[in-house]
C-alpha cells in the first residue's frame, strides 16, 4: 500500500494505492502481474468526495511496488494535461469539423508538431504561447527556421 497528499487549485487531495498479486494465477489474462485500486479522497469547497479507481498491470512487483505504480498514475495525469488537454482545449481539437480522408489525422499530426515545437522552444503555457505568437508571426517563422530575425 501506498498513499499520498497534495494540496492545491483550491482542493486537498489523499490517495491511497493497493496493489495485489493474488489474482494474476486466478485469471486467464494475458500477462497480469497486479491489479490496483486507487482510492482519492477530495476536498474542495469545503465539500468532500471519494472515488475509487481500478487498474490491471502486466509489471510485476518485483519492478514496482504500490508506491512506484503510484508514482506512474500520478504522472500519467501529467501526460493528460500536458498533451490530450491542450489538444481538446486549447487547439479545439474536439469542435473540428474536418471529417473526410486522411485529413483529419493529418490535422492530429500538425497540433502534435505544434504542441512540440513550442515545448521544444521552452513555452510551459501553451495558450499563451499561441497568443503571443498570433501577434508576432516573424518571431515563430524564425523559431521555425523559416525567417531570419
Amino acid at each position: 500500500m501506498a498513499e499520498s497528499s497534495n494540496k492545491g487549485h483550491g482542493r486537498r487531495e489523499h490517495r491511497r494505492l493497493q496493489a495485489s498479486t493474488r489474482l494474476a494465477d486466478q485469471t486467464d489474462w494475458p500477462g497480469l502481474a497486479q491489479v490496483c485500486r486507487l482510492t482519492r479522497s477530495t476536498v474542495r469547497n469545503g465539500q468532500s468526495s471519494l472515488e475509487i479507481e481500478y487498474a490491471i498491470t502486466s509489471v510485476p512487483r518485483s519492478q514496482a511496488g504500490a508506491a512506484q505504480l503510484l508514482k506512474w498514475w500520478r504522472e500519467h495525469w501529467g501526460i493528460e494535461n500536458r498533451a490530450h488537454y491542450v489538444r481538446d482545449v486549447t487547439l479545439q481539437e474536439d469542435a473540428c469539423r474536418i471529417r473526410k480522408g486522411h485529413a483529419p489525422q493529418n490535422f492530429a499530426a500538425l497540433r502534435n508538431a505544434l504542441i512540440s515545437c513550442l515545448r521544444f522552444a521552452g513555452h510551459v503555457n501553451i495558450a499563451s504561447a499561441l497568443r503571443a505568437y498570433t501577434w508576432q508571426t516573424q518571431r515563430m517563422l524564425a523559431m521555425l527556421g523559416i525567417f531570419k530575425k
